[in-house]
């Protein structure tokens, strides 16, 4: 099967190297191209535009940061959709809301393509190791197809259902995520108010069952004040943002997501967007100063 991806960034870069080793060919797109240029050089093929690489591959797969983004792809002049789509898949990773993964699916089937929503539970670690987390949306013969490559990229593929469902889940367990980060956060600068050592009340807020696994691997950033980007704050924000607006049109309430949501826009505001989510807890000691 001949591959396309289009966004080679944290994530995706990661991503096209792991199918590469694998043996995959791969042909690539990413709008500045000097970001790929690594990938480039080990062997991946190139295309101007996405218009382009859908012409040459069987299946594409987008890794991008927000729906613009993939709105742009896919529907500008010389988009995904105004090349040569016919009996083609198309696996979108990018997190965006379940409403826009079916409005998107909409349009592609007007070009007799195909897509799968599959967006990844994971961050920079996952992808360099291949241990990324799928959860995958769409026509299940379709997700059966392209499971082989999901898993290289990944450990687990989770078929959720149909068009939208993996974007509703991902939408879910970016919920828990920034709920654990703000909590452990907010629990380590009571903690410290209370007068406690740093250090020591962070090892055993680490160890007790009341603080999930998925933000252990934070000790390191949380104590020396770096936040090296795994998971950019301003890409939780925008998933928070998503994760309200496809709420309000499902009727739902989210009461204490709204709180999170704007801790991570405060943070995003005080300039900490291209840090790791993980500086929210910056929110908090600025507070105190």
């Amino acid at each position: 099967m001949r591959v396309g991806f289009i966004g080679t960034g944290i994530m995706g870069s990661n991503m096209v190297k792991n199918l590469m080793d694998a043996g995959e060919k791969v042909t690539i797109y990413n709008r500045t191209k000097q970001k790929a240029q690594h990938l480039i050089d080990a062997g991946a093929g190139w295309r101007e535009t996405p218009r382009e690489l859908v012409s040459k591959v069987d299946v594409v797969f987008t890794m991008l940061s927000n729906p613009e983004a993939v709105e742009e792809i896919a529907n500008s002049v010389d988009g995904l959709l105004a090349g040569e789509t016919s009996r083609k898949i198309w696996v979108d990773m990018s997190t965006v809301n379940p409403s826009f993964t079916r409005q998107m699916a909409k349009t592609a089937k007007m070009k007799e393509m195909r897509l799968v929503d599959a967006p990844v539970s994971g961050s920079k670690g996952p992808a360099e190791k291949g241990e990324l987390v799928f959860l995958a949306g769409g026509r299940e013969e379709d997700v059966q197809k392209v499971q082989p490559l999901l898993e290289i990229m990944g450990k687990n593929v989770h078929y959720m259902g149909g068009t939208g469902s993996g974007s509703a889940m991902k939408m879910s367990v970016n919920l828990t995520l920034m709920h654990a980060m703000t909590s452990l956060s907010e629990g380590l600068h009571a903690a410290e108010g209370l007068g406690l050592d740093k250090e020591q009340a962070l090892d055993v807020l680490l160890q007790v069952p009341t603080t999930a696994p998925a933000v252990a691997g934070k000790r390191d950033m949380l104590l020396s004040g770096s936040y090296e980007t795994q998971f950019p704050l301003k890409h939780a924000y925008k998933d928070l943002h998503l994760l309200e607006e496809s709420a309000y049109q499902a009727g739902i309430s989210l009461p204490v997501t709204g709180s999170v949501r704007e801790a991570y826009a405060l943070a995003k505001q005080y300039g900490m967007g291209d840090e790791d989510f993980a500086a929210v807890y910056k929110l908090l000691a600025k507070g105190s100063e």
